[in-house]
């Protein structure tokens, strides 16, 4: 199978002879195989597992997104993803990245509530007048 891990501006991973994936949805984890049927499915946040007889087994944690398979491509759509070979290594980056995401948000929820605040004032001035 030829894998293709996309992000909204760069093509994560791209890989040919990948002889399983492995992924995570919703309903829980199920396996591609070279000659499995058609299939879209919607992914959860969690570890994509795909193995190279080249490359053996890797991990690539993936955000919410989407697989599509057809033929022998495999199309995973998701907006962030950390890859590695060591599952340890791959949860401490996961961790570090969650956390600086974690403070972008938090600084963006204060701007708008900065932003709310100042509406609701000027909003409340006008009534007044």
């Amino acid at each position: 199978m030829n894998l293709k891990i996309l992000l909204p501006f760069e093509i994560f991973v791209e890989r040919t002879g990948v002889s399983r994936v492995v992924a995570e949805t919703p309903e829980g984890s199920f396996g591609l195989l070279p000659h499995r049927l058609d299939c879209v499915a919607a992914l959860s946040p969690g570890i994509l597992i795909y193995e190279t007889e080249a490359e053996g087994e890797s991990y690539v944690a993936v955000d919410e997104g989407v697989l599509v398979k057809t033929g022998a491509d495999v199309l995973v759509s998701v907006r962030r993803a950390t890859g590695g070979t060591d599952l340890r290594l791959l949860r401490d980056s996961v961790e570090a990245e969650f956390l600086h995401v974690d403070e972008h948000e938090q600084s963006a929820r204060t701007v708008m509530a900065k932003l709310e605040t100042g509406f609701v004032r000027r909003f409340a001035s006008f009534r007044d007048e």
